[in-house]
């Protein structure tokens, strides 16, 4: 099992957020962008959010 990581910098947003997340697992990777999504980026915590966090989640690190 390899890592898996999301990046922030994927996302167009008007705070230009430069954050990337990884974990071991997917499961810790979705819960920790979930909870940085609504933290800083004011979504609301969704069946539908985490499908699009789910979605942008990539194997390996960040560049």
């Amino acid at each position: 099992m390899g890592r898996k990581f999301i990046d922030c910098r994927a996302f167009p947003s008007e705070m230009n957020c430069t954050i990337a997340i990884s974990a071991d697992t997917e499961a810790e990777l979705l819960e920790a962008a979930v909870q940085h999504a609504v933290a800083v980026h004011k979504h609301q915590d969704s069946a539908e959010l985490r499908e699009m966090i789910k979605g942008a989640i990539k194997d390996g690190s960040p560049a």
